[in-house]
């Protein structure tokens, strides 16, 4: 018979996690300013979601989406800055032992290596500690910059999924990105 791996607990246990350069770490209220300062970008938010007008939504957004239930969920904080540049969150599925793995980080950090860095530091967590057998992104069709992302760390194309939501009012095709446990382990060593 099967363990099953109290995630929330592994989660809960991690709650931090480093890199060279970046701090993974729960979102407050007290990074409302770091946070507003991308959210209310058109560009940096273009893909992701709707573009914040005001500091007080950005701090509903943190208080709704990441301290009500932060576990998986992280800001990227740069070190060196110790300011909130962007988040990343891995979304597990217990019943597949898979992750969904999402992000967005400021524009002017762009081109950085972050969310490479980043990402890879969640994905040794979701493999290694988590056990999960896949980890999955999708980006919209129209935004081949993430998927150039997704290739840098380990994933691989794995199709077109038409209508596969709506964004901001507009119906998108989204691109699906994967891999497998065994084959990140194998292309990591």
């Amino acid at each position: 018979m099967e363990i099953l791996k109290n995630y929330a607990l592994l989660f809960a246990q991690n709650q931090q996690l480093e890199t060279q350069r970046l701090l993974l770490r729960s979102v407050t209220l007290a990074d409302v300013e770091d946070m507003y300062d991308y959210s209310k970008d058109e560009e940096t938010t273009e893909f992701v979601f709707p573009t914040h007008r005001t500091q007080e939504e950005t701090g509903s957004s943190i208080a709704n989406y990441f301290m009500a239930a932060p576990l998986g969920k992280y800001g990227i904080e740069q070190k060196e800055t110790r300011r909130l540049i962007g988040t990343i969150d891995l979304r597990v599925n217990e019943a597949y032992k898979t992750g969904e793995l999402g992000y967005v980080l400021n524009k002017k950090y762009w081109g950085q290596g972050i969310i490479p860095e980043a990402a890879n530091e969640l994905m040794k967590f979701g493999f290694d500690v988590l056990e999960l057998n896949r980890i999955y992104a999708y980006h919209d069709e129209e935004n081949p910059k993430s998927g150039r992302v997704m290739e840098k760390i380990g994933l691989l194309r794995e199709g077109r999924i038409p209508a596969a939501r709506i964004n901001k009012g507009k119906v998108v095709t989204d691109i699906q990105y994967g891999v497998t446990k065994e084959v990140w382990l194998t292309r990591k060593t």
